[in-house]
C-alpha cells in the first residue's frame, strides 16, 4: 500500500478512482509564419476575435457562478482581453510574420515569466495567463478547450495544479475530490475548493504519477492519499459518507456555556455581502476594498468608490462592518499606486505604505469610505493593512479622525505587529489578524509557494504564539488605557472548525471567514464552553510541530469526525 502525502487545504475521506487531468494544448510550432496569401493585419484580427470569443465564453460562465468563482473567472476573462498581451502578440505577427497562434503562445509565455519573477499574487497569476494562453490557441486551431475531463461516474480529479478558471465551475457531484501535485494553502485552488465543499490536498508530491483508474483514498483531513486503499480506509471513508449533516448557522455565535463569539464573513463587494447576509453572517469581519481598484489603469474617483462601499453597509444594516483600506502592493499591484520593478515585492511598499510614497490615494479612499458610512446604518470599523509600528497606528488613526470616521483598527500581519500589540492598542481601539500573511512572514515562506506549503500552515506552533502574544498584549492595553480592546482573526485560519476553538481559546473576540465555513465553525464552537477551549488551546501551546497542534486539538474534539470535518 503505497501513500502519498500532501497538504490538506478542504477537509473529508473519499475512495474513488483517479482521473488525471488531459496533456494540455501542444505548443505551436516554434518559428511557424503566417501562410502565403495571409496579411499580418488578418492574423492580428484573428487573434482578437479568437481572444475575444474566449474573453466572452469566460464571462458567460461567470454569470453562471458566484462568489469566489465568479470572481476568479471575470479576472481569467479580463486577462484574455488584457490590451498589452494582445499588443505584444500583434508586434511578433507583424515583426516576425507568425502566425497568431505561435504569436500569442511566446507573448503569453514572456509575460507569465515577467509575473513569475515578481513572486506573490503575481506569480499566482502565471497559472491565469498560461489557461488563457492555452484557451486562445485552441479556438485558433479548433481543438477543444482545455478544461476538466468527463466521466460517467465520479473520481478524483488530479493535475499538477489547475486553472483557476477550471476549479471555479468543478460540480462536487462529479469530482468528489481534488489533488494537486503543486499548489499552496493559500493559492485559489485551495481556497475554492474550501469554498464548494470539496475535500482536497495541495503538494502531493508524485500524485500526477497515478495512473487513470486507480483506486485511491484521499483523506483531506490529514493530507494523505492511500493507492489501493483497504478495509480501514474504506470504513473511513464509509463514516464520512454517513456524516450527520451540519446544522445552518442561526446567525449567533456562541459556545455551549452562552459566551458570544461573533461569527463574520469575509466580502469584496455587495453582491458577496448580501449572500453573506442571507447565510446568516453577523456583519463583515473583512471587506477588501481592493477590489474595486483591481484591473484599473486609474484611481476609481470617490464617488465610484462610495457605491461601492455603500454596497457593502447596506447589506447589514445595523450591524458591524470592518473595512480593510486599500491592500495594494505585493502580489496586488496597481499601475497607478505601486512599483512593479521592487527586487522584493512581499517586504516592500504595499498596504498602509503606499501612503508614504503616493500620498493622497489613502486619504481619498478614506473620504468616500465616510461618505457611505454616513449614507449608511451599518457600525462601520475601520482597519489599515501592514502596519508595523505604533508610530504608524498613530498615523492611521490621525488620518481616520479627520476623515470622521470614529473606531480605529490595524491588521496584525507582521511579527513586529504581534509583539508591539500592547503599544499599538494603545493608538487605536481592534486589531484584525491576517493569518494568511502573519504566517508567511513568522514562517519566512510564500504563502503561494507549494514547496513550502508545510511551513505556511496556520497551525505552526510560531504562528499560534504571535496570536498569543497579540491577544495578551490586547489585555495589558486595555488595563492601562481602559478600554475595550478588541481582537479578531479574518484570515483562512477562522474557516477551520478546529483551529477556530484554539482561537477562541487564545482570547481571539470575534472570527470572519469565506461564508460557506459560517455553519460548520458555529456547529464545532457550539460544542464546547470557554473553559474547554481554553485548555484545548493550553495543550496545543505545548505542541512542538504544526502536525502536533493539529492532532491535538482534533482529539479533544469528536465533533469533528461525526459532521466529517
Amino acid at each position: 500500500m503505497k501513500k502519498l502525502t500532501g497538504v490538506g487545504v478542504s477537509a473529508g475521506r473519499v475512495i474513488g478512482p483517479v482521473l488525471q487531468m488531459p496533456e494540455p494544448i501542444q505548443e505551436p510550432a516554434v518559428g511557424s509564419t503566417l501562410s502565403e496569401g495571409e496579411s499580418p493585419e488578418a492574423a492580428i484580427e484573428r487573434l482578437q476575435g479568437a481572444a475575444g470569443r474566449v474573453k466572452d465564453n469566460l464571462k458567460e460562465r461567470a454569470g453562471r457562478t458566484s462568489g469566489n468563482a465568479a470572481a476568479v473567472l471575470k479576472s481569467t476573462a479580463l486577462m484574455a482581453g488584457d490590451k498589452a498581451l494582445l499588443k505584444n502578440a500583434g508586434k511578433l505577427i507583424t515583426g516576425k510574420q507568425y502566425t497568431p497562434e505561435r504569436a500569442i503562445w511566446e507573448a503569453a509565455g514572456a509575460y507569465a515569466s515577467q509575473m513569475k519573477e515578481l513572486g506573490g499574487y503575481m506569480a499566482q497569476r502565471v497559472t491565469d495567463i498560461l489557461d488563457v494562453r492555452s484557451r486562445i490557441v485552441a479556438e485558433l486551431t479548433d481543438q477543444p478547450a482545455p478544461g476538466i475531463p468527463e466521466s460517467e461516474a465520479p473520481f478524483v480529479l488530479i493535475a499538477e495544479d489547475l486553472a483557476p478558471a477550471d476549479t471555479a465551475t468543478l460540480d462536487p457531484a462529479q469530482v468528489i475530490a481534488l489533488v494537486t501535485s503543486e499548489g499552496g494553502p493559500q493559492a485559489h485552488t485551495a481556497i475554492l475548493a474550501r469554498d464548494l465543499g470539496l475535500p482536497a490536498i495541495v503538494a502531493a508530491t508524485g500524485a500526477t504519477q497515478v495512473p487513470n483508474g486507480t483506486q485511491v483514498y484521499v483523506d483531506a483531513t490529514d493530507g494523505t492519499v492511500v493507492i489501493t486503499p483497504g478495509a480501514t480506509e474504506e470504513r473511513l471513508a464509509e463514516k464520512y459518507a454517513n456524516r450527520k449533516e451540519i446544522p445552518a448557522f442561526d446567525g449567533t455565535g456562541l459556545l455551549s456555556d452562552g459566551t458570544s463569539i461573533p461569527l463574520y464573513s469575509n466580502v469584496g463587494n455587495g453582491k458577496a455581502a448580501q449572500t453573506a447576509a442571507e447565510n446568516g453572517a453577523e456583519g463583515v469581519g473583512l471587506f477588501r476594498t481592493e477590489f474595486a481598484f483591481l484591473n484599473r489603469e486609474e484611481e476609481p474617483s470617490v464617488e465610484e468608490q462610495t457605491v461601492e462601499y455603500k454596497a457593502v453597509f447596506d447589506a447589514f444594516p445595523g450591524k458591524h462592518v470592518v473595512v480593510r483600506t486599500l491592500d495594494a502592493g505585493a502580489d496586488k499591484p496597481l499601475p497607478f499606486l505601486t512599483d512593479s520593478s521592487e527586487p522584493n515585492p512581499a517586504l516592500g511598499v504595499r498596504g498602509y505604505r503606499t501612503d508614504w510614497t503616493t500620498p493622497g490615494v489613502l486619504g481619498r479612499q478614506l473620504e468616500a469610505i465616510s461618505s457611505a458610512a454616513k449614507e449608511s446604518s451599518a457600525e462601520v470599523w475601520v482597519m489599515a493593512p501592514m502596519i508595523s509600528t505604533a508610530p504608524e497606528a498613530r498615523d492611521f488613526a490621525r488620518m481616520l479622525r479627520e476623515a470622521d470616521l470614529n473606531i480605529h483598527g490595524v491588521m496584525v500581519e507582521t511579527p513586529s505587529a504581534a509583539v508591539t500589540a500592547e503599544a499599538i492598542l494603545g493608538e487605536v481601539d481592534f486589531v484584525s489578524m491576517g493569518t494568511n500573511d502573519l504566517t508567511q512572514y513568522t514562517m519566512a515562506a510564500d504563502r503561494l509557494l507549494g514547496a513550502l506549503a508545510e511551513l505556511n500552515n496556520p497551525w505552526q506552533p510560531a504562528v499560534l504564539k504571535m496570536i498569543q502574544l497579540t491577544v495578551e498584549g490586547a489585555k495589558r492595553a486595555e488595563a492601562s488605557t481602559g478600554r475595550t480592546k478588541t481582537v479578531s482573526v479574518c484570515g483562512e485560519a477562522a474557516a477551520d472548525p478546529a483551529l477556530a476553538v484554539v482561537l477562541v481559546g487564545l482570547g481571539v473576540n470575534a472570527l470572519s471567514m469565506n461564508t460557506r465555513s459560517l455553519s460548520a465553525v458555529a456547529a464545532v464552537l457550539k460544542s464546547v464552553t470557554l473553559e474547554q477551549a481554553q485548555q484545548i488551546a493550553a495543550k496545543v501551546m505545548d505542541a512542538r510541530s504544526a502536525e502536533e497542534t493539529k492532532d491535538v486539538a482534533r482529539a479533544e474534539l469528536p465533533i469533528l469526525d461525526d459532521l466529517g470535518l
